[in-house]
């Protein structure tokens, strides 16, 4: 208990930067649909929120070198505000596109700041209670921003848009005003994205199937949504059925990564998200249980593969590679989230709704046919690290982790 008060501040923080970031994309896609936006235009928004990620990552942790954390935190935080704000001020696909480049240096810097801070005072002892607590923030919030949809589509535009700007703005006074001492800055992780590669070409097609997966899903989810008849508060829950399934899936299939080769846990979890992606498609009319049973099923098979994949990494790594190791699948993760949004957004404007999953189920076939062919090129190893929930907040999320991995 101790320690979850020591921490209240950046857990608070977390919340309420994911109570803002969670909903923006959602209520972007509705917003813009309703205001004249093409499919494909909304798709990219997605596609640039990915962009400003991708920066923020890189960017964060020099920033906080030149002017420590707490200012760090601020400066990322107003770009984001600014970014939410400025939605209702220029009604322009482009120029939103750039607010969400903003909005996405937010979400990667804020985070970053917060897992230096919690790495900086984390102990052997308590840093697997500060992970999953921190885990356990993150991921309430975001359940709970889904719900948000409904209500914020429900008032006027320039509500919806200035309820997130002020909880953006309102992350800022817990961590600002928190009397914890300032933690030394860390160096900036290096990205050397050719260690992925070379520790298991695998698990690098496997974060990106998961990237196309996720993002997909998350900034495209909307459109599908719209598109089979589903009103702004089933569509919230429709994406918050997919963050729950996610969520459960950790523990079992954390279990059966650590019991049996993690290449035929990340095969058999593409497996089943073809299969979920089929019974997506031939449930979508048949009633809103159906299709928020179908994306539960989803997040469920394919949210725990980006997880599985990093640990399959790790396990080819050393002790002293796991940062820059957390780092580079990182990065590959932020390259197909930025291809994917826009490619199903465009593909459902000339083929319909179901697009989206027959796109998403070609990722994972070529996942399937790619790691059984992996199979044969290498045998599994003797010793493995310990699997973990990976977060996919930063290009730092390494050394939180720390030694998490190693038995």
């Amino acid at each position: 208990m101790r320690m979850i008060i020591s921490f209240a501040a950046l857990f608070l923080s977390v919340a309420l930067l994911q109570l803002s970031s969670g909903g923006v994309g959602p209520l972007d896609a509705l917003t813009g649909l309703e205001l004249g936006f093409t499919q494909s235009q909304v798709g990219f928004l997605g596609s640039a929120h990915f962009v400003g990620f991708f920066i923020g990552c890189w960017w964060a942790p020099r920033l906080m070198g030149s002017v420590g954390h707490s200012r760090a935190f601020a400066t990322f935080t107003a770009m984001g505000a600014i970014g939410l704000a400025a939605h209702i001020i220029v009604v322009d696909p482009l120029a939103w596109a750039f607010f969400r480049i903003g909005s996405g240096i937010c979400v990667a810097g804020c985070y970053t700041v917060i897992e230096a801070w919690l790495q900086a005072k984390v102990t052997n002892e308590t840093r697997g209670r500060a992970i999953a607590t921190y885990r356990m923030a993150d991921t309430g919030a975001s359940f709970v921003a889904q719900f948000m949809i409904g209500a914020l589509a429900s008032v006027e535009t320039y509500i919806a848009y200035n309820i997130l700007t002020i909880l953006c703005c309102a992350s800022l006074l817990p961590l600002t005003l928190t009397r914890v001492p300032q933690p030394q800055t860390p160096s900036a992780t290096r990205l050397r994205p050719a260690l992925a590669w070379a520790c298991s070409p695998l698990a690098v097609a496997a974060v990106l199937v998961a990237a196309l997966s996720s993002a997909s899903f998350r900034m495209v989810g909307p459109i599908y949504g719209q598109e089979v008849g589903l009103t702004a508060n089933q569509i919230g829950s429709f994406l918050a059925a997919f963050v729950a399934g996610g969520a459960i899936a950790q523990y079992p299939v954390g279990w059966l990564a650590d019991k049996y080769d993690r290449r035929w846990v990340m095969i058999w979890l593409s497996v089943a998200a073809v299969l979920a992606c089929s019974f997506t498609v031939l449930t979508a009319g048949q009633g809103t249980a159906t299709i928020l049973t179908a994306s539960f099923l989803f997040g469920l098979t394919t949210f725990p593969i980006y997880s599985v994949a990093t640990a399959h990494a790790h396990d080819f790594a050393t002790s002293d590679q796991r940062v820059e190791l957390s780092a580079a699948l990182m990065f590959f993760f932020a390259v197909g989230a930025i291809a994917a949004p826009y490619s199903t957004s465009a593909l459902i404007g000339l083929y319909g709704p179901e697009a989206l999953f027959y796109f998403i189920s070609v990722g994972h076939v070529i996942l399937v046919i790619f790691g059984l062919s992996r199979m044969r090129v290498r045998k599994a190893p003797e010793e493995r690290t310990r699997y973990i929930y990976a977060p996919r907040t930063s290009f730092s999320i390494g050394r939180l982790l720390g030694r998490s991995r190693d038995r």
